[in-house]
């Protein structure tokens, strides 16, 4: 067997070599480009104070928001339902840029399809494409049930989902029982978690009424169960980690909503288009269980208020549960829900979570962090940030202008950061985009920047390192598959922080380097 090395380089280096040189050199003379002086000097301007207010004054336009369109959400939304195909209502090329953005992240298929809509389409309707569309795609891709959700253009033009799924029914494209669940989500307003909460909402509402079943929370063999919603989840090791402290409860529980099977699946030589999800069977029934947890309550809200609505069920709602003291709350919440005590073995758990504290304290404490991601995961991040000693200077959240209780999220921040000597310095901004933090990082300075791959660019430009956490992580792999929520996620959060910071003393001893830290 013959050894052969491929030389496949990087982007870094193909592109520096003197073909591409000239490439680029070439299309000058149709570009009427600027001088490299001229460049410098904007680039200059681009990092002052003098920018820096213009910047923030800016209103006309949007670069670079943290945040992706509502269909985004809902295709991850019907994902966590067992054989259900996501079917995007609109064009091709929105359907690819939600499967794309997905795969990257989990380095996984997106299995989902669209109706094709086109210029046509776009003047007369697509109810044409959408009943060709169920009727191809339940031929093909055989799913038992199907997730219709929206693009901008449906929903300008004022596509009537209901009478399309209707008419499709009447023409023999689908069968008057196989069930067909929608939501609209136009990208034009929200954010993918306004999708996620917008479609999670109608599957259980929708196959809740196909049913006929009644709610009566607490009764029947549902009666012993506890339904869990992790919400709009980047990390499928959070679906297991959340596995194993309820078998540590030893409590029955239903996941309402779980697409780690989609997203964390074997490679086995043959390649299916379903696995795992939540067992569509299983949906009515939920509206028996004892309770319903809820771990991301902002991008829940939907769907929180039609369980404590409808199925009249006791909910316990939460953020994204990240440290020591918000995985206590998880564990207070779930043993209010069951009536059982908090395990021994968790007990256990979190002792060494803290010793772990105490032993990275040192190189963490007093660390300014600049923050960007979604609202419930920040809420998270801030709190980690204050009991390991790290002051969260600079807070972004494009998607934060959300409230959860008539409570609006900004304030349910800023009452944390008021809790800690840690957080007196922080400043939130909702609504604003990572051009907006690329300022901030130049013009108030911090020691580390936490967020997704796309805070990345703001970060190198002010030389500040940065910890991907959040959605998406493009340029890195497998961080998905190990989860930052409970005791074993604070660990790692911890371990992946200090270890970049420690990186950061090596990089830039004097001579003076330590083997020990």
């Amino acid at each position: 067997m013959s050894k052969e090395r491929l030389n496949i380089p990087d982007y870094n280096t193909l592109f520096t070599e003197e073909r591409y040189v000239q490439q680029r050199e070439n299309k000058k003379q149709f570009e009427a480009p600027c001088s490299d002086q001229e460049k410098a000097e904007a680039l200059a301007y681009s990092k002052s104070a003098e920018y820096m207010e213009k910047n923030f004054e800016r209103k006309a336009v949007v670069i670079n928001p943290h945040k992706a369109c509502q269909p985004l959400g809902s295709v991850m939304a019907a994902l966590g339902f067992e054989k259900t195909l996501p079917f995007v209502h609109g064009s091709q090329g929105c359907n690819s840029y939600f499967r794309s953005h997905l795969s990257r992240h989990f380095k996984e298929p997106t299995p989902a399809v669209s109706s094709s809509m086109t210029e046509d389409a776009a003047v007369f309707g697509g109810m044409s494409n959408m009943i060709d569309g169920l009727q191809n795609a339940v031929a093909l891709y055989k799913p038992e049930m199907v997730a219709v959700c929206t693009t901008c253009m449906a929903e300008v033009i004022g596509d009537d989902l209901t009478a399309f799924i209707g008419n499709a029914r009447q023409k023999g494209a689908i069968a008057e029982d196989f069930p067909v669940t929608y939501a609209n989500t136009p990208s034009f307003i929200g954010s993918h978690i306004t999708g996620y909460d917008a479609m999670i909402k109608n599957i259980l509402n929708q196959l809740f009424d196909r049913s006929g079943l009644t709610a009566a929370p607490g009764t029947g063999e549902e009666g012993e169960k506890l339904n869990v919603l992790l919400g709009f989840e980047p990390y499928t090791g959070n679906f297991a980690e959340i596995r194993k402290i309820l078998n540590a409860f030893d409590t029955k529980y239903t996941i309402l909503g779980d697409h780690s099977g989609n997203y964390d699946s074997p490679a086995t030589g043959e390649y299916e288009y379903y696995y795992g999800g939540t067992k569509l069977a299983d949906v009515p029934k939920a509206a028996n269980a004892l309770g319903s947890l809820v771990l991301q309550k902002y991008t829940l809200k939907k769907t929180q208020e039609y369980i404590s609505g409808t199925w009249k069920q006791q909910v316990s709602s939460l953020s994204t549960p990240l440290g020591v003291k918000a995985t206590d709350k998880l564990l207070a919440a779930i043993s209010e829900l069951t009536g059982l005590p908090v395990p021994a073995s968790l007990t256990e758990e979190r002792g060494r979570v803290v010793d772990a504290y105490a032993d990275s304290h040192p190189y963490l404490h007093g660390k300014r962090v600049a923050l960007a991601g979604d609202p419930d995961l920040l809420l998270g991040l801030i709190g980690f940030c204050l009991e390991v000693g790290m002051e969260p200077v600079h807070i972004l959240c494009s998607n934060g202008d959300v409230e959860f209780d008539g409570k609006k999220w900004k304030e349910e921040v800023e009452a944390l950061l008021a809790t800690s000597p840690y957080g007196s310095e922080a400043t939130v901004y909702v609504g604003k985009d990572l051009w907006h933090l690329r300022s901030l990082l130049l013009n108030d300075p911090v020691d580390l920047a936490i967020g997704s791959s796309h805070v990345k660019f703001a970060a190198k430009d002010a030389g500040v390192p940065l910890v991907r956490v959040g959605f998406p992580i493009f340029d890195r792999h497998h961080m998905h598959r190990n989860p930052i929520i409970g005791y074993q996620g604070a660990l790692n959060l911890l371990t992946l922080i200090v270890n970049i910071v420690l990186d950061q003393l090596d990089n830039n001893e004097s001579g003076f380097g330590d083997l020990v830290r």
